[in-house]
């Protein structure tokens, strides 16, 4: 059994620069253009120029390598540069660490980003067109044979599982959907601006994968997201108030494997979000009920009803009527579903907006956020403070 050491990570480092691209469906430019853009864009609202930047973070999902974007940036030497695996799941991650790298000295000023043309380009939607022999590959052979090729189809056996043993029907996926769009309606950032959707409409939405409907899915997206960490000592002399990074983890489960993680001993929750759930209520030394905001990794609304539970905002099964009531404010930017799919980064500068009080749904008082990354697959996430 691992022993648990106190961790020594929170309120060390800070989140201080947030940019991105539009998000569209065809961006018309590289995903090296896009990643450069966005960096630009977060260290302009930092008040930091390239020259300060010794780190730089990202997916290994990702065709614009950390050198390759710190060139074409104008950052010159790299002290810290990492990537992180599982896709979705990397997100918060890769806020960990540049909190790891800026609280330990390896680096001052650290960069994590994510770019890609997954609309106009490669669309991970699409799901497994072709599969190199390895480890990883191997996994996915006891489910592709059966026909489960896509991120749709492996999300839809938990779903309806859950569906099953709470006795509910696919309309507990809807409040999801509904809540997000909601948020979406009133963010000019997000490609649904000005498109809520009802009940009605996500049950009329044709079938994906049985009891996945069309709007319980996430959009494609082309865009990129930047955000700058560094320590909170520097945080508080620069341009805008930091958004401290009070707790963050990664967590993978027993039993884990990709999105296919169907040999567990119950497919009615995310495991792997409940090891991240325990560390950050545990190192932060909060509690649900003091959690303002929480901004969810939505791909598909199943799992956002799962990671309730996970958190302890609600019991098992009741995360549907949990949303429904409005209970707690929930992925204000619009989420995948209504704002960008960019593996969540989008979700993180949120968090920020919310806790600097500049959010477009901006929550009164909004003090702590809870972010989360991927869903399925190995993840992560965080909590963000205001400073003080």
């Amino acid at each position: 059994m691992s022993v648990r050491r106190a961790d020594s990570l929170g309120g060390k480092a800070a989140i201080v620069g947030i940019g991105a691209t539009e998000f569209s469906k065809d961006s018309g430019r590289s995903e090296l253009k896009l990643a450069v853009e966005a960096v630009r864009a977060a260290l302009d609202d930092a008040g930091l120029t390239p020259d300060d930047v010794d780190g730089m973070v990202t997916f290994t999902m990702d065709t614009s390598p950390e050198i390759t974007v710190a060139q074409a940036a104008g950052i010159g030497e790299l002290s810290f540069f990492s990537r992180i695996h599982y896709g979705g799941g990397a997100a918060c991650a890769t806020v960990q660490q540049a909190a790891l790298a800026v609280a330990s000295g390896v680096a001052e000023v650290v960069v994590c980003y994510r770019a890609f043309n997954e609309r106009s380009g490669r669309r991970f939607g699409s799901g497994v067109q072709h599969r190199e022999p390895s480890a990883e590959g191997a996994a996915l052979g006891w489910s592709l044979p059966f026909g489960l090729l896509t991120p749709a189809s492996w999300v839809a056996m938990a779903a309806q599982r859950y569906l099953h043993a709470y006795g509910l029907t696919p309309e507990a996926f809807g409040h999801v959907a509904v809540v997000d769009r909601r948020h979406a309606a009133t963010n000019p950032a997000a490609y649904f601006y000005g498109r809520p959707i009802t009940l009605a409409e996500h049950a009329a939405s044709r079938w994906i994968v049985e009891p996945l409907r069309l709007l319980d899915c996430c959009q494609e997206t082309d865009g990129g997201q930047a955000i700058v960490v560094t320590t909170a000592e520097r945080a508080r002399d620069l341009r805008r108030p930091p958004a401290v990074i009070t707790a963050v983890a990664q967590g993978a489960g027993r039993r884990q494997e990709g999105m296919t993680s169907f040999y567990r001993d119950g497919l009615t929750g995310l495991p792997e979000m409940g090891v991240v759930a325990r560390q950050l209520w545990r190192t932060s030394g909060l509690t649900p009920a003091e959690i303002d905001v929480a901004i969810l990794y939505d791909h598909f609304t199943p799992f956002v009803l799962m990671q309730l539970e996970e958190f302890g905002f609600c019991g098992p099964g009741e995360a549907a009527d949990f949303v429904a009531a409005d209970a707690l404010a929930l992925n204000t930017h619009g989420g995948q579903l209504g704002e960008a799919y960019l593996h969540g980064m989008n979700g993180i500068a949120e968090a920020v907006r919310q806790v600097r009080g500049l959010a477009v749904n901006q929550i009164p008082g909004a003090e702590r956020v809870l972010v989360t990354a991927g869903t399925g697959v190995p993840t992560s996430g965080l909590v963000l403070s205001a400073d003080g």
